[in-house]
């Protein structure tokens, strides 16, 4: 008998039969029994009544007659018992891929293996490579534009560290959110490859332009008499809100850099990534990524520090720092521009290979969105969701209030552009360094500690580092003498105190607050687990990133000033951590006998998977399915067949022609 499976899923004839090898695969020969099983021989024939013989004959279903001297197995389906040979148990099956009708391909080299390298596939290869030397360049960007960002607006004349919580609430917010609603827009309209050359190259024209021509042009374009005279009416409470018009271009790079950190990585980067790769692939690679930045935070510090450092080499009456901007803004647009390049490649060679896998996640279902009121109300309603939500609330705020009383101090310690750039990049190599190695040992931490240990490291880790950073600014002249034995000045030890302070709070959030606070989801219930959530990003987010801005603001312009308010800030810092402290210990003692109670049902499920023993049916063609035994197999209960993944999509059932 000649027949090959058509691309419906049916046995057919070719429509030009061709007399070439079949080499069956072994499920086929399972599925479908050879010749002398499916007709007994002549001795066998003898010995079976007639009845049984015609059913063979006519090509009806293979009858199902026990035999004698070996009963059915009442725990599994037998495969073609009785008739010839001994009842065996029936192998699990699964689909193949079909064969073309015209008998072209049958069977595909078996044990044929995938090119790989290093143990990896080519095929992944050729996505994860390219998108580590993107995600690289991204964040060496970024890095560069983050501290080269904080000294334009820190170091201005007639600026001063106070304008920071200014200026992210009330130019960075609006200008993040017009953004959000322009891309949403553009989305509509421009293709996937289209909108991403949208989006990144007014970033890489712009910073381009800034350091050949808007920096050049400041005293020109800015309004200093304008500022002056508002500033006299106003009074020196009101620098930030002024220094914000007297440098808008300064203030208008200053939001491009954070912009460029949320879109660029966050929404470009990953949603390409997420576009072409696979879950597996994400699974196994996707954490690579978070120690590759780190690696790209080393490198791009030491580009900072060098650049910072090129005023030594110049003459008098140069702009040392016009030099550095340059030097370095011509990277951030050469990397942008390697970063389109790849981005066009990848689309062009590999997203475009059909024999490369693709990525098979289903569209997740929508998270609920709440509104505020009812985000409250989940709130109000759970103590665990109410301490997770302290803990984010009191994360944000205490960064920001340690943070920019730390830039202003170290204004007054660099007042030089590059001086304040130079520290900046050895600042950003330490975070990389201390980050990198975090990551590492956050997992080990998280395993002999556990839960509580681990959220309770990073409050700690801010509480010791903030009391000792305001302690010597407000008490900083006693300890004069002390310190100067160390060759250190008061204002610079609460400088180094600070950085410290910024460094290992920075690197004990990415690699234990993260994860502890998503770890703290799993044990909710379903609806719990999805409407906290939410919830927390409605209100504890937003809450924890503006509050700490909102709180400086309000004291700058009660007291006057920045230093004024220092004393004030330490002392609700304290408050701040101390209830963090709190939240952390009571989520622990609910957080740890729930995760207990799921670990004990998770293997109480695995056991009971290991015990659960496997029935085999026969359908309407001989073929064998696989379904999971139930209570009501003993009393001759039809099982529900459950379908092997690779068959899914087929809707027809295969036959036999002969």
């Amino acid at each position: 008998m000649e027949g090959v499976i058509s691309t419906k899923g049916l046995l057919s004839l070719p429509p030009k039969p061709q007399p070439r090898p079949f080499h069956p695969l072994h499920t086929l020969r399972s599925r479908f029994p050879s010749a002398a099983s499916r007709f007994p021989s002549p001795a066998v024939r003898s010995q079976t009544p007639a009845s049984v013989l015609h059913a063979f004959g006519s090509g009806a279903r293979t009858p199902w007659i026990p035999t004698p001297a070996a009963p059915p197995d009442p725990k599994g389906s037998l495969l073609y018992p009785g008739l010839w040979g001994k009842p065996r148990k029936a192998p699990v099956f699964r689909a193949g891929a079909a064969i073309p009708a015209d008998g072209a391909g049958l069977v595909e080299a078996e044990g044929e293996k995938k090119p790989k390298f290093l143990g990896v596939e080519i095929a992944t290869l050729k996505k994860i490579v390219p998108l580590g030397i993107m995600f690289f360049c991204i964040l060496f960007n970024y890095t560069i534009l983050r501290d080269t960002k904080d000294v334009l607006v820190v170091t201005a004349k007639g600026s001063s560290a106070e304008i920071i919580p200014f200026l992210k609430t009330w130019v960075n917010l609006p200008m993040a959110v017009g953004f959000m609603l322009l891309y949403t827009k553009l989305s509509n309209v421009l293709s996937k490859e289209a909108l991403f050359y949208t989006v990144i190259l007014p970033f890489i024209a712009f910073f381009g332009a800034f350091a050949f021509v808007l920096y050049p042009l400041r005293d020109a374009i800015h309004p200093t008499a304008l500022a002056d005279r508002l500033l006299a009416a106003l009074g020196p409470s009101f620098l930030g809100p002024v220094a914000i018009l007297r440098i808008w271009s300064f203030c208008l790079f200053y939001v491009m850099a954070e912009l460029w950190g949320s879109v660029v990585i966050s929404v470009l980067f990953w949603g390409f990534a997420n576009q072409i790769t696979t879950v597996e692939e994400a699974k196994e690679f996707y954490p690579l990524f978070g120690l590759g930045a780190n690696i790209a935070l080393i490198f791009s510090g030491r580009t900072v520090k060098y650049f910072s450092n090129l005023r030594k080499t110049l003459g008098p009456g140069v702009d040392g720092w016009a030099v550095s901007l340059k030097a370095m803004m011509s990277i951030v647009v050469l990397l942008g521009l390697v970063i389109c390049a790849i981005y066009g490649g990848v689309n062009k060679f590999v997203v475009n290979d059909p024999s490369l896998p693709r990525s098979d996640r289903k569209k997740k279902k929508e998270k609920p969105k709440l509104g505020m009121n009812e985000s409250l109300k989940v709130l109000l309603s759970s103590r665990y969701v109410r301490d997770l939500a302290t803990l984010v609330v009191a994360y944000g705020i205490s960064i920001n209030l340690v943070e920019v009383t730390w830039k202003s101090k170290l204004k007054a310690q660099f007042p030089s552009p590059n001086e304040y750039s130079s520290f900046m990049g050895d600042f950003s190599t330490a975070t990389g360094i201390a980050t990198f190695t975090m990551m590492l040992l956050g997992r080990l931490i998280l395993r002999k500690f556990g839960w509580g240990v681990a959220a309770m490291i990073t409050p700690t880790v801010l509480l010791l580092t903030g009391v000792g950073f305001f302690s010597l600014i407000l008490f900083g002249e006693p300890l004069t003498p002390l310190l100067g034995s160390f060759g250190m000045t008061p204002l610079l030890a609460a400088v180094y105190v600070g950085a410290l302070q910024n460094i290992f709070s920075k690197s004990a959030k990415y690699s234990l607050f993260d994860p502890c606070k998503e770890m703290a989801y799993i044990p909710l219930d379903e609806e719990m687990k999805v409407k906290g959530k939410a919830a927390i990003d409605v209100v504890c987010n937003p809450l924890g990133k503006s509050g700490g801005a909102l709180i400086q603001q309000f004291m700058i312009l009660t007291f006057g000033s920045l230093a004024n308010s220092t004393p004030y800030l330490g002392g609700i810092l304290l408050v701040i951590v101390l209830a963090w402290l709190g939240a952390a210990r009571s989520l622990d003692s609910q957080f740890s006998p729930l995760a207990k109670q799921e670990l004990e049902k998770e293997k109480i499920l695995k056991e009971k998977e290991k015990e659960l023993p496997i029935d085999m049916t026969t359908d309407t063609d001989g073929f064998v399915a696989e379904s999971a035994a139930s209570e009501n197999s003993s009393n001759g209960s039809p099982l529900k067949q459950e379908s092997s993944p690779e068959s899914e999509g087929s809707s027809e059932t295969s036959t036999i022609r002969q």
